[in-house]
């Protein structure tokens, strides 16, 4: 695993002791009072049934090593209605208030301004932190759960969240495909190298079609990470996946409006 990827863990354990013990059994059978999940799957179904791409866009003040701008929580919430304006099917923002620079102030802010189902993205490695804030999806990350991705999707399931798992090899998928999540990630990231590959979706996304076949059932498969242009977003829809999750080139064009129509459009469904 990359030193990079080491630190956030590390400092994610000093957040999460930091929250203290807490009673969490019964919030999370009950889930948060008032709370009511917004349909991902109906959001992608529609999308595509229009002819567009289902894109999860991101606020995503920096990644490792490479800021993009500050993004308090008002410019969060700007930002997430532009993104909706222009098409997206889901808003991904980052909670990581390290190196990516989030904040659950930014996920609320993102929540209350659109209609769209949120994301939370985080490094998910307690039950904790699954009471801190309401979202519709929770990323789970099966290199970093390991063995105890199942019981985190079980947790998130309970508590009205629909994980989404994400994979960046094999070995990962496999354990993905044995829990109960219904929408998996396909990073194209590598966690050792942090290089990205569009290949490892063309990979990895149609052994999970076959899984599906072969099991009658029916996985959401999103691409992740490394998708600049409407060329790329085309490559990883032809390899099988249903939608994308785009940040960096968002945060970094001048109208994340036009630049978020831009790849909503890029691609018909065959």
């Amino acid at each position: 695993m990359h030193t990079s990827i080491r630190h956030i863990l590390n400092t994610t354990k000093a957040r999460v002791l930091a929250l203290g013990p807490q009673p969490l059994s019964e919030g999370l059978k009950a889930g948060k009072a008032g709370f009511e999940k917004r349909d991902f799957f109906s959001a992608v179904a529609d999308a595509k049934a229009d002819g567009l791409v289902p894109v999860i866009t991101e606020v995503k003040p920096a990644s490792p090593g490479r800021a993009f701008r500050e993004i308090p929580p008002a410019v969060a919430a700007e930002l997430a209605l532009e993104m909706e304006e222009a098409g997206a099917v889901a808003i991904s923002v980052l909670t990581e208030p390290g190196v990516f620079r989030g904040s659950l102030e930014n996920l609320d802010a993102v929540r209350k301004t659109v209609c769209l189902p949120v994301l939370r993205k985080d490094f998910i490695i307690d039950r904790m932190q699954l009471e801190e804030a309401e979202n519709d999806l929770v990323l789970l990350i099966a290199g970093i759960l390991g063995e105890e991705l199942g019981a985190f999707v079980e947790l998130a399931l309970e508590k009205g969240f629909e994980p989404l798992v994400e994979v960046h090899n094999r070995k990962e998928l496999d354990l993905a495909l044995e829990t109960d999540a219904k929408v998996i990630g396909i990073n194209n990231r590598d966690f050792e190298t942090l290089k990205i590959d569009l290949g490892t979706t063309e990979e990895l996304a149609p052994l999970i079609r076959e899984y599906d076949l072969d099991h009658g059932t029916r996985h959401l498969i999103i691409s992740e990470s490394g998708m600049n242009s409407p060329g790329d977003v085309r490559r990883v829809i032809q390899a099988g996946t249903d939608a994308v999750l785009i940040g960096s080139a968002l945060m970094e064009s001048a109208s994340v409006f036009d630049k978020t129509k831009e790849f909503v459009q890029s691609a018909g469904w065959r």
